[in-house]
């Protein structure tokens, strides 16, 4: 009976499992960039986008459907990293899987870096009172001046190559004045020539989106406004513009709009059957929000800190490990983070010579001199530590003010303090027997035994020694104590009392 009940229910077990795999539902994971981008949301990105297209390798192989027709990046970004777009950006134009970008939901924006990847995507869709635009090179700042019509990049001509309104005004006006006598340099703020830096940021910025904006058939023009003027758009405006593909409000109506369509994926035509498709939202994992909260400058900021004085704590005052260890693994996880941000170097030493400077102050007391200069270079590198203009990459300048006070009392009091408890006095162990003072029990000469501190120890004296004599420990060989007399008794008195 036992063995028909197990095989009884070993059948309900294996009989809706064909079910099943007949019924495999087809789904388009939807990923979501919230936020500034930086690396957290590259790797997120790009680990998901990786994982869909090895996913779709592996059921090719096996001649399975249930491979994703499609990944939606939903966007809501003020921009980010260029080093973390660049990563994105490469993983969506390796893509065997067609992308479709939507900026969602209504009210968000796909500025700076957003905008380079909307363009990057096989389709392009915002939801309304959406915008995007703004991507100017953030470390350039301003736009082009307005009267510099010129490009700053030589594969577009002039803005309105084609117009000619110059010589229709001259025309009709033929009062008119010299040529551009209003826009000399003395009627407006005189503003900086851009460095030959800048002018490479920028034409590299220029150039790159041209390139996606070529490859995508979008509106190259208004792509390298976007860079060099810091133009924007509405989601109705890009459209018109060709800038993007289509409106939609949500991913759901994306995919009805998508529903039948072409769509160009490495030179070759795909159709997209969406009708019987799920929607997978895929959420970060724990190293994607691990990155995220390590890769917060004022977390990163505060782990290098802990690093650095946990280890120098442990130097200072040795015990059993804790402030080592701590400050040891706080210290390499701010270095994984720093390698991810971008860190400015010269920022980073003057941070490191301001802790020198204070641990100087500690030691040896300078009126203030060391304090003060320490506190200050602290300060500096603390303001300088990353170099980018974006405030979600920028350590807090409140955070700095207050670890700047913290630092400075830690140094001159608790490292003042421990530099003192180390001239003390040793009280404990062999090194504390020596200079100890001692009275002879037994008076010997050469080896003899001696009672200190409730013990009995042997030691060694070549001049002749005699009870109720003080003695002090001069030394210690092995377990032998090296003695000096320190007082003189008659040995005469000491045999013939008075």
């Amino acid at each position: 009976m036992l063995l028909i009940y197990s095989s009884m229910l070993n059948a309900n077990v294996v009989e809706p499992a064909d079910p099943v795999t007949d019924n495999v539902a087809i789904t388009v994971p939807v990923l979501t960039i919230k936020g500034a981008i930086g690396p957290a949301v590259s790797h997120y990105l790009t680990s998901e986008i990786t994982r869909a297209n090895q996913q779709s390798s592996t059921d090719a192989g096996n001649n399975s459907t249930s491979t994703a027709p499609l990944i939606i990046i939903t966007i809501d970004t003020p921009g980010g990293l260029v080093s973390s777009l660049r990563d994105i950006n490469q993983a969506i134009l390796n893509s065997d899987i067609p992308i479709a970008c939507l900026v969602h939901p209504p009210g968000a924006r796909a500025a700076s870096a957003g905008t380079y990847i909307l363009y990057a995507c096989h389709i392009a869709a915002m939801a309304t009172t959406t915008t995007l635009g703004a991507a100017t090179p953030v470390s350039i700042g301003n736009p082009l001046p307005s009267g510099d019509k010129k490009p700053a990049n030589p594969y577009q001509p002039a803005p309105n190559s084609d117009n000619k309104p110059n010589t229709q005004p001259d025309e009709s006006d033929p009062d008119a004045n010299e040529p551009q006598p209003s826009p000399a340099p003395s009627d407006s703020p005189p503003k900086a020539e851009k460095t030959a830096m800048e002018k490479k940021v920028l034409n590299d910025a220029v150039a790159y989106i041209r390139s996606l904006a070529q490859l995508r058939n979008r509106n190259v023009e208004w792509a390298e406004l976007a860079v060099t003027e810091a133009a924007t758009l509405t989601a109705i405006e890009a459209l018109d513009k060709n800038v993007i593909d289509l409106l939609a409000q949500s991913p759901q109506h994306l995919l009805k709009k998508l529903d039948g369509q072409l769509v160009t994926i490495k030179q070759q035509q795909r159709l997209l059957t969406l009708t019987d498709v799920q929607l997978e939202l895929r959420k970060p994992n724990w190293r994607s929000n691990f990155i995220g909260t390590i890769t917060d400058p004022n977390i990163a900021y505060i782990l290098m800190l802990i690093g650095v004085y946990g280890i120098l704590l442990e130097f200072y005052s040795p015990g059993i490990g804790i402030a080592g260890v701590t400050g040891s693994i706080s210290l390499f996880i701010a270095l994984y983070a720093f390698q991810l941000l971008p860190l400015d170097y010269a920022g980073l030493a003057l941070l490191l010579l301001g802790i020198a400077l204070l641990i100087a102050e500690s030691m040896s007391p300078s009126v203030g001199i060391f304090g003060l200069g320490g506190l200050i270079a602290f300060t500096l590198g603390s303001i300088f530590l990353f170099d980018t203009d974006l405030p979600q990459f920028q350590v807090s300048i409140q955070l700095i003010a207050a670890l700047a006070v913290v630092s400075l009392l830690f140094f001159i009091f608790i490292f003042g303090y421990l530099w003192d408890i180390r001239k003390n006095k040793v009280v404990s162990g062999k090194e504390a027997l020596i200079g100890a003072e001692a009275t002879i029990d037994t008076g010997f000469i050469g080896q003899g035994y001696i009672n200190i501190n409730g013990e009995r120890w042997a030691a060694y004296c070549p001049q002749q020694l005699i009870a109720g004599q003080v003695v002090q420990i001069n030394g210690i060989d092995g377990l032998t104590l090296i003695l000096l007399p320190i007082t003189e008794l008659e040995v005469n008195d000491a045999s013939n009392p008075q």
